[in-house]
């Protein structure tokens, strides 16, 4: 079991999606696009990693929904085997000092210096990296691109070694212990995150109010998903559905293209939009759209 953790947009989604080697996480430059635990497996060899992804560890704000992912991360932490603190090459930041602070002793943590292809010069990173060392007692240390398949092999080598022995949890095929259904949310939120940009708040959410599968002589397999996104604001609303529907109407294409691929079926998609002001802030509704 390893637990992949960092302070928001160091790109711990990403890295876990390299590391499954399958698209199993979203990703978005919007901080906090991560909401919940998300297990990813990779199995080489002798050896079967579990990676639980977990969501940025929120230092700003104390919402209700801040407080559930946090929650996530600090449930994550403790039962695990190794911990790999995603932090930005070339930068230390206060937020990752507080995550850092987080963890607990005993297990070890192997720290990534990620996003190594956007360091401009190279040289720079040596005094950076004695720096880093002398913070905490990391196992090792690892700069390197989730983008560089290299890299990301390099890790496999490096994390076995802090793995105990014992039976596999899951089978050797499998990806991800999530469900179809989480995975259709999570990926209309997505590309609701990526059409929207900084403009809407990180508040909007997603709740998938219907998932049926149907026989289908002509496609085999064939899923019909009703998805709601759920907005704090009117003016929020007008944003996602855009000038006469234009909007909301590539969000849908576009999650459901993706979805035809990650389930290797025919999907029919419906997206709504509804306002819910304050949600966020209520810990009753946060429970109610499937946060911990």
């Amino acid at each position: 079991m390893v637990a992949i953790v960092g302070k928001p947009n160091v790109g711990k989604s990403t890295l876990l999606n390299a590391l499954v080697g399958q698209k199993i996480s979203i990703t978005s430059r919007k901080a906090q696009t991560t909401r919940h635990r998300i297990t990813g497996i990779r199995t080489e060899g002798a050896t079967q990693f579990v990676f639980a992804d977990t969501p940025g560890f929120q230092t700003r704000h104390s919402t209700a929904l801040n407080k559930s992912l946090n929650k996530a991360v600090m449930g994550t932490i403790g039962d695990v085997d190794v911990v790999m603190l995603v932090v930005e090459a070339g930068r230390f930041t206060p937020a990752d000092a507080k995550v850092l602070g987080l963890l607990k002793p005993g297990i070890p943590v192997v720290l990534v210096a990620n996003k190594l292809d956007e360091v401009g010069r190279r040289a720079e990173l040596a005094p950076w990296l004695q720096e880093v060392a002398a913070k905490a007692q990391f196992a090792e240390i690892v700069p390197m691109s989730a983008k560089n398949p290299k890299d990301v092999q390099r890790v496999f080598g490096i994390l076995e070694k802090y793995l105990p022995e014992q039976p596999w949890f899951y089978g050797e095929d499998e990806l991800t212990d999530r469900s179809e259904k989480f995975l259709a949310g999570e990926t209309v939120r997505e590309k609701l995150f990526r059409f929207t940009g900084d403009e809407l708040p990180y508040t909007s959410t997603v709740v998938i109010d219907k998932f049926e599968e149907e026989p289908s002589p002509k496609f085999g397999r064939m899923v019909r998903i009703a998805a709601t996104i759920v907005v704090e604001r009117d003016g929020h609303k007008a944003m996602v559905i855009g000038e006469k529907g234009e909007r909301l109407k590539r969000i849908g294409m576009e999650a459901r293209q993706e979805l035809e691929k990650l389930m290797d079926c025919k999907v029919f998609l419906e997206v709504w939009v509804k306002v819910r002001s304050g949600w966020a802030d209520d810990e009753a509704r946060v429970r109610s759209f499937g946060y911990e």
